[in-house]
């Protein structure tokens, strides 16, 4: 193994730090997530790390934190062979101080790609906070940014607040094929009309079509990577997991079956056939 226990990983697209990172979660679990959060990459993560990293909680309660931090959205736990030629394997652990839906996990595990797309919750696992990405459709989003700033690099596209809103979807899906903002502003500014645009907003939506870079080609995978259950370990497909638990760990225990109940008469009768075999017994 590369390092000992779970070594971190960060995920991709995180926000910056702030005071409010883990504010959603319970004082136990926030402290071992700014623990976590503040771990170089490659550093050992798991329960005994922790239990020693820090005087307050041992090792029992560490699992049970990650495994919450997990339900919570901000991490998940794999296996990957360092590369086809390579048969040694490392155990890594993704975490994410910006909560993560189910869906998001099982697509950037599954293909490297860190997407919104299907962020809805999936069901039987608790809702993560609502994430915010620099790249989601909201009125601070980099796409309605980059439109609104058009109009400052060329004032013949100057485009109002609900022609940012409008075209948003399409400058998105720019950026979200690799489009920089400095190439998206030069895509679309470059060879203007001399004479002035008539409708900047019509204008730029036949652009933003018509100019629409092609798709990028999704990143190499590792050669095999095995995604696992925080709990248990046991290895499972990515949309089996909810909160990155498999079913038995979600699973409430069930309770022993009951055992059945002998009538009243049916324990006299036993008492009696003890009785008789205690005074018929030699020695009695």
């Amino acid at each position: 193994m590369a390092t000992p226990g779970y070594g971190k990983q960060s995920a991709p697209e995180q926000l910056p730090r702030s005071a409010a990172d883990f504010s959603h979660l319970p004082a136990r679990e926030a402290y071992i997530a700014s623990l976590i959060d503040h771990l170089p990459d490659g550093a050992a993560m798991d329960v005994k790390t922790l239990a020693v990293l820090q005087p307050h909680y041992g090792q029992m309660a560490c699992r049970t934190v990650l495994n919450n931090l997990s339900t919570a959205g901000h991490l998940r736990r794999v296996r990957e062979r360092i590369s086809s030629k390579d048969c040694r394997w490392v155990f890594r652990t993704y975490f994410s101080r910006t909560p993560r839906s189910d869906a998001w996990w099982t697509q950037f595990l599954t293909t490297g790609e860190a997407s919104e797309t299907g962020e809805s919750s999936t069901s039987g696992a608790p809702d993560p906070p609502k994430e915010r990405t620099l790249n989601r459709t909201s009125p601070t989003s980099a796409a309605y940014a980059a439109l609104a700033g058009l109009g400052l690099a060329d004032a013949r596209l100057a485009l109002s607040a609900a022609d940012c809103a409008a075209l948003e979807p399409l400058a998105a899906e720019w950026l979200a094929r690799g489009t920089t903002l400095a190439l998206f502003t030069a895509a679309l500014t470059a060879g203007l009309p001399p004479d002035g645009v008539h409708s900047p907003a019509a204008f730029t939506r036949r652009r933003l079509l018509d100019k629409m870079p092609p798709e990028r080609p999704h990143p190499a995978l590792p050669a095999t990577r095995v995604i696992e259950c925080t709990d248990c370990r046991g290895p499972c497909r990515a949309h089996a997991l909810l909160g990155g638990l498999c079913r038995a760990c979600r699973g409430t225990p069930k309770a022993p079956p009951p055992r059945p109940r002998l009538s009243p008469a049916a324990v006299r009768a036993h008492a009696a056939r003890t009785r008789q075999a205690m005074i018929s017994s030699p020695g009695s």
